[in-house]
């Protein structure tokens, strides 16, 4: 039995919200986060990295794009720190950087399903 209280994470467990006080940097970073994800195609292969890491074969066939635009977004979304890649012999395997990501981009399109619904909003 643990003798840290009830509220407390364990110290191996990442805080998922930790306070902060939103400066300039701060909330530049933050804006330019929320602008990456403001272009449909490049939310739409945020999205299907939220479900798990893939490649530019999978993510252009999931997102229904050419090669070339679901390629132009990955290289700005890499660029801008959003996602992390990997090589796997021939094949570059991309990955959402972090899970404040996975958890902004399903909130996102949470949101935007509530709205379109008229599904009553909850906490």
């Amino acid at each position: 039995m643990s003798s840290q209280p009830d509220s407390a994470p364990a110290p191996d467990v990442p805080s998922l919200v930790h306070p902060v006080t939103p400066g300039p940097q701060l909330l530049e970073t933050a804006a330019g986060t929320l602008r990456m994800l403001a272009e449909p195609t490049r939310l739409h292969l945020l999205w299907q990295l939220a479900e798990g890491p893939k490649t530019v074969t999978e993510l252009t066939a999931a997102a229904g794009v050419p090669r070339t635009v679901a390629s132009q977004h990955l290289a700005k979304l890499r660029l801008s720190g959003l996602v992390d890649t990997r090589k796997d012999g021939r094949h570059v395997i991309y990955s959402l950087h972090d899970g404040h990501l996975v958890r902004l981009i399903r909130e996102t399109i949470n949101h935007a399903d509530h709205r379109i619904t008229g599904e009553p909003t909850h906490d």
